[in-house]
């Protein structure tokens, strides 16, 4: 098992748990009922797609040497641990640093409108993601995939259409999404920037191809977009990086220290 195939699990699950976390924070908070229960859903798919991809990598680590096990981690918590890993010692034991996921998904909620923006650009994204990852050769990865990708149609769909409701409706509605779009986008070209476990997963074909998978994301978005009236993004725009390196923004940190307090205050606790 090479370390860049734990690497890339752990990217993908990253994404999935941030992303699912920022959107659960609208519990309760929605604009009207309807989607307020459509945000909750939509934060459980994610956290659902989170666990399958963590319960993976913690399969993957468990089997690795003691050696690469003890270099794989920076967290200290991790040093010298006697138990096997697993899902909830991901999410709830890693550090900042040694998270991989994209900055795009751990962005503030903003308004309305800056909530659809990231999910729209996130959800095309993963669509194309999980459709490639269906052909991998990693049997259990494609078969993550398959059953991913019946969510992310739904949510593509979702954030597709408040994104045109909100870009072709009112002055004030419009001018929101406009202005939403415009900030998010400069974090939407890391998806598509391949690390090191991206290339050396691609190479090995259980990975996707993100340069193919770009241009797709790009007419999709550009197709949307035009709809809802709303200016096209430069495509050569300069791009926020460095998520799947472990060099996250400050929004990290606070969502951590919530989402990780109890086990933190109370280790080895279970319900």
């Amino acid at each position: 098992m090479s370390i860049n195939k734990l690497k890339y699990v752990l990217q993908h699950a990253d994404n999935a748990l941030i992303m699912g976390h920022r959107i659960s924070e609208w519990c309760g908070h929605g604009p009207i009922l309807e989607q307020d229960i459509a945000l909750t859903n939509t934060a459980l798919d994610h956290l659902g797609q989170a666990r399958s991809l963590y319960q993976y990598a913690a399969d993957l680590y468990n089997g690795l040497p003691d050696a690469e096990k003890a270099d794989f981690f920076s967290s200290p918590v991790f040093a010298g641990l006697q138990t096997p890993v697993t899902e909830d010692t991901l999410a709830y034991l890693r550090d900042g640093w040694d998270f991989r996921n994209v900055l795009l998904a751990e962005q503030g909620n903003g308004d309305w409108a800056y909530t659809i923006a990231r999910s729209f650009l996130y959800d095309n994204y993963t669509v194309l993601l999980y459709t490639a990852l269906q052909q991998s050769n990693d049997e259990r990865l494609a078969a993550i995939a398959e059953k991913s990708l019946k969510e992310a149609l739904y949510h593509r769909k979702w954030s597709s259409e408040w994104v045109i409701r909100l870009g072709d409706g009112t002055e004030e509605s419009h001018a929101r999404m406009k202005e939403a779009m415009e900030e998010r986008w400069s974090f939407a070209g890391e998806m598509f920037i391949g690390s090191e476990a991206d290339k050396a997963m691609l190479a090995e074909g259980a990975g996707a191809d993100l340069e193919a998978l770009k241009s797709q994301w790009s007419n999709r978005v550009n197709e949307v977009l035009t709809e809802a009236t709303l200016d096209l993004q430069p495509a050569d725009a300069w791009m926020q990086t460095g998520g799947k390196d472990g060099n996250h923004s400050e929004h990290l940190g606070y969502i951590l220290a919530e989402m990780q307090y109890m086990q933190r205050a109370y280790p080895g606790m279970e319900w």
